[in-house]
C-alpha cells in the first residue's frame, strides 16, 4: 500500500503516563487538538453535507470528490497524530480509487467505500466527545490556577454566589477551600493528563477503526500482494533463465568448442592451440564473473553472511554517487525479510542514481517498535512518484508481500525522501 504519510508509533509511548513533563506535554497537545478538532471537523462536516446535497443537481458530482479527499486527508492526519502522540495505530482501510475516470465514477467510488462513511460518522463524534476529551488534560492543569488566584484575593472582585467547582466562594476561608480543590485537581491532572489524552486517541480509533471492514480489506490486500509475489517470482525465474542462456551458458558452449579445436590443433598447429587455450581461459573467467553477478542478483553473499547493514554499505560503495549509510539494527531479521529490504533499498538507490540528478544520497536503516524502517534521501530534482511504470511500484509490491508500506515525499525541486517499513522482529 502506498501512502503519503509516515507513522512513528513509538513517539507517543515515550512520554509515559506520569511526571510533570509528560502531563504538561499532554495538556499542550490536547489543547492544540481541541482548537483544531472543533473547527476542522465542523468545516469538513458542513462542506461534505453541502456537497452531497448538491449531487442531485450535478454540482456535487464535481465538488464531492475533492471534499471527500480533503476529509480523508484530515482523517489520515489525525491517524498520524494518534500514532505519534498516543501510540495508537489506526491503519486506514480505504479502497483504491479508479485511475482517472470522470467525476461521477470517482464520486460513486468514494461513496461506495465504507471507510468514507466511517470518516463521516467520526466527524460529529470528534467535534463533540473528541473535543471534550482533548480539552480535559489542559483543563485539569489550567483550571487550578483560578483556584489559586481566588485564594490570593481575587475572590473579592467576584460577585456573590460565585462557585469554584463545588465550592461556594464568599470569603477568605472558602477561597482557601477553592485553592485546596485546585491543588487536588492539579495533582489529579499530573497523574491523569497523559492517560486522558490517550483516551481521546482510543475514542478516535473506536470510531475510525474499521472492524470487519478492515478484515475484509486485509484479505483483499493479502490476496493482491500474494498474487503480485507469484508474478514477481515467475518473472524473476524467467530473468534468471534468460541470463543463464544468453550469458554464462553461451560462453561455456563457446569455450567447449574452443577446447575441441585446441585438441585437434595440438599436433598440427601448437601456436594456434595456445591462442585458443588463452581465449578459453578468458571465456571461463568471464563466465565465472557473470555467474557471480547472477548469484549476487538472487541473494548477495554479503547479505547472507553479514546481514542487511553491511550488504547496503557494500551496495553504496559501488554507486557512482556519494552515499552515506547509517545503520542502527541490534539484530537480524529473517532471511526473506532481509532479502526484500535489501532489494527494495537497491531499487530505490538505482532510481535515485538514474533519474534524480542527485550528487549525494543518504540511507538510514533502523528498527523500532517491531518495524524495520528504511529511508533513502537524495538532493536531486524531485518529482518521483510511485505510479504505473515507475520502479517504485515494484518496490511497493515487494514490500507488500511482507505487509510493508512505502511512502514517497518528492516535491518539485527536491529533495526526495522514500520511506519503507516492514513489520518484523530481530533475532
Amino acid at each position: 500500500m502506498t501512502t503519503d504519510m509516515t507513522i512513528e508509533p513509538a513517539a507517543g509511548r515515550t512520554e509515559g503516563h506520569g511526571g510533570a513533563r509528560g502531563a504538561g506535554r499532554a495538556a499542550v497537545r490536547g489543547l492544540a487538538l481541541a482548537l483544531v478538532a472543533l473547527p476542522g471537523s465542523v468545516l469538513c462536516f458542513v462542506l461534505t453535507a453541502v456537497s452531497l446535497a448538491l449531487v442531485p443537481i450535478g454540482v456535487g458530482l464535481v465538488t464531492t470528490p475533492h471534499v471527500l479527499t480533503g476529509v480523508r486527508t484530515y482523517a489520515n492526519w489525525r491517524r498520524v497524530l494518534a500514532a505519534e502522540w498516543g501510540g495508537v495505530r489506526i491503519p486506514p482501510a480505504y479502497r483504491p480509487l479508479p485511475p482517472g475516470g470522470n467525476p461521477w465514477t470517482r464520486t460513486a467510488a468514494l461513496l461506495g467505500d465504507p471507510a468514507t462513511w466511517r470518516d463521516l460518522r467520526w466527524l460529529p463524534v470528534d467535534m463533540t466527545a473528541g473535543f471534550v476529551t482533548a480539552l480535559l488534560p489542559a483543563s485539569l492543569l489550567l483550571y487550578p490556577l483560578e483556584g489559586f488566584a481566588i485564594a490570593a484575593g481575587l475572590w473579592r472582585v467576584f460577585p456573590d454566589g460565585y462557585w469554584y467547582g463545588f465550592v461556594p466562594v464568599d470569603g477568605q476561608a472558602s477561597a482557601l477551600g477553592a485553592a485546596a480543590l485546585g491543588l487536588g485537581l492539579l495533582l489529579l491532572g499530573h497523574f491523569l493528563a497523559a492517560r486522558l489524552l490517550h483516551g481521546h486517541f482510543l475514542l478516535t480509533r473506536a470510531v475510525l477503526g474499521s472492524g470487519q471492514e478492515a478484515l475484509a480489506e486485509r484479505v483483499r490486500v493479502l490476496t493482491e500482494t500474494r498474487r503480485d509475489a507469484v508474478d514477481t517470482s515467475a518473472a524473476e525465474l524467467r530473468r534468471i533463465e534468460r541470463d543463464l542462456h544468453d550469458g554464462a551458458q553461451a560462453r561455456l558452449v563457446a569455450m567447449g568448442m574452443d577446447l575441441g579445436t585446441v585438441e585437434a590443433l595440438l599436433d598440427t598447429d601448437p601456436e594456434r592451440a595456445r591462442e585458443l587455450l588463452a581465449q578459453a581461459r578468458r571465456s571461463s573467467a568471464d563466465a565465472l564473473d557473470e555467474l557471480r553477478d547472477l548469484v549476487r542478483g538472487i541473494h548477495p553473499p554479503v547479505l547472507a553472511e553479514r546481514g542487511l547493514g553491511d550488504a547496503v554499505r557494500a551496495l553504496a560503495l559501488r554507486l557512482p554517487v556519494a552515499t552515506e549509510v547509517t545503520v542502527e539494527l541490534p539484530g537480524r531479521a529473517q532471511a526473506p525479510v532481509e532479502s526484500a529490504a535489501y532489494f527494495a533499498v537497491s531499487e530505490v538507490l538505482t532510481n535515485a542514481v538514474k533519474h534524480s540528478g542527485a550528487d549525494r544520497i543518504w540511507v538510514d536503516l533502523h528498527h523500532t517498535d517491531g518495524f524495520l524502517r528504511m529511508t533513502v534521501t537524495d538532493n536531486g530534482r524531485g518529482g518521483a512518484v510511485a505510479g504505473p511504470g515507475s520502479g517504485l511500484t515494484g518496490v511497493e509490491r515487494r514490500l507488500g508481500t511482507f505487509d510493508g508500506v512505502l511512502a514517497v515525499s518528492s516535491p518539485a525541486g527536491g529533495p526526495t525522501l522514500v520511506t519503507m517499513e516492514l513489520p518484523c522482529a530481530l533475532s
